[in-house]
């Protein structure tokens, strides 16, 4: 690992957002108007913001619900998506957020009970489900522009997020979600957007029991929710102790040390992420030793291997790892071999 590497184990990276290129034709999609693909705007009608149609936008979501319920959902659906797409595009945001987004979007994450909604055509999810992902989705987007994090915190939105990772959570290992993962899956990454660099929030998620269902959710089938599990609890565990201190005793870090093994290199990635802020932002090392002495032969091989990669951190670090990895080797013979065969598939 080399000193300029050193970002992967800070917080995860907030979804980015598109340029004011599509800002029309989206409005235009979201309206029934027609604008032809061959039309060149200029940069003057690409920055400026149709604020009657976004107005409209937010009053469908506002004027969808009522007594907590939705009365047209495949209604509410459609104005979420096009808001979504509205919210990818950075010049957007202010006048979204200044119009009540916020406000109008975070009771989609409250609708009534998913269980006994009904399905929506054609998917494999409720019609519940279809609206929480796209509330998430807006409120991460209006989440990278950390002047917007509170406001959307405020709300109650952590509230919504952290009921949706729970819900996930009793059928996760037991069968794989359909379609991108769930609202599961969005609200772990837009609580990574609300969290990032903002310690209250991150305080939050731990006071509102955010953090053992993303714990949970590490085990999750589907690989797009595990790898946004590890983003936010990534993102959690950067520069908060308490957080940390939560995450480890959840029993977090077998797990994700587990994760390593993975072939898909979003979930590598984040595990290791999530580690590098757990057990090296302050050379805490021993919970990683500790798992040499586990009882389950995986867990030391993968112990002895995570310190080998991060021997080279710094030298107090690599005088510990070495002694620790050699004791292992000389208690398990096939901890070298186990090094070699995986190691192609991690990197």
């Amino acid at each position: 690992m080399t000193k300029g590497s050193s970002r992967v184990y800070q917080e995860g990276a907030t979804q980015s957002q598109s340029s004011p290129v599509q800002l029309k034709r989206t409005l235009a999609q979201a309206f029934g108007d027609q604008v032809p693909e061959e039309v060149e705007m200029t940069d003057s009608e690409e920055a400026e913001v149709p604020k009657q149609q976004v107005v409209k936008l937010i009053e469908a979501l506002r004027s969808g619900i009522v007594g907590g319920k939705a009365v047209d959902k495949a209604a509410l659906r459609k104005a979420a998506h096009h808001l979504a797409e509205l919210c990818k595009i950075d010049e957007c945001v202010d006048l979204v957020v200044s119009h009540g987004a916020v406000e109008a979007v975070v009771p989609l994450l409250n609708l009534s009970d998913r269980a006994g909604s009904e399905s929506s055509p054609g998917t494999g999810s409720s019609a519940n489900d279809d609206l929480e992902k796209e509330a998430c989705f807006i409120l991460g987007l209006l989440a990278v522009k950390p002047e917007y994090q509170a406001r959307i915190a405020q709300e109650g939105a952590l509230e919504g997020f952290v009921r949706l990772l729970k819900e996930h959570r009793m059928g996760a290992t037991t069968k794989t979600q359909p379609g991108s993962g769930g609202s599961a899956r969005r609200a772990a990454d837009a609580i990574t957007n609300l969290a990032h660099e903002n310690v209250e929030i991150k305080n939050q998620v731990r006071l509102k029991g955010g953090i053992p269902p993303l714990v949970a959710l590490l085990e999750a089938l589907d690989l797009k929710v595990q790898r946004a599990a590890a983003g936010a609890l990534r993102t959690l565990a950067f520069k908060n102790e308490e957080n940390k201190n939560q995450i480890t005793e959840g029993g977090a870090l077998p797990i994700l040390i587990q994760m390593l093994r993975s072939e898909d290199a979003g979930v590598h990635y984040e595990a290791v992420g999530v580690i590098g802020n757990l057990v090296l932002e302050e050379g805490a090392l021993q919970p990683v030793i500790g798992l040499l002495q586990s009882s389950c032969p995986e867990s030391q091989r993968e112990a002895a291997l995570l310190l080998g990669q991060f021997a080279t951190t710094d030298a107090d670090t690599k005088a510990r790892a070495g002694c620790s990895s050699t004791a292992a080797a000389a208690t398990a013979p096939s901890c070298t071999l186990s090094h070699t065969s995986h190691r192609g598939s991690w990197r």
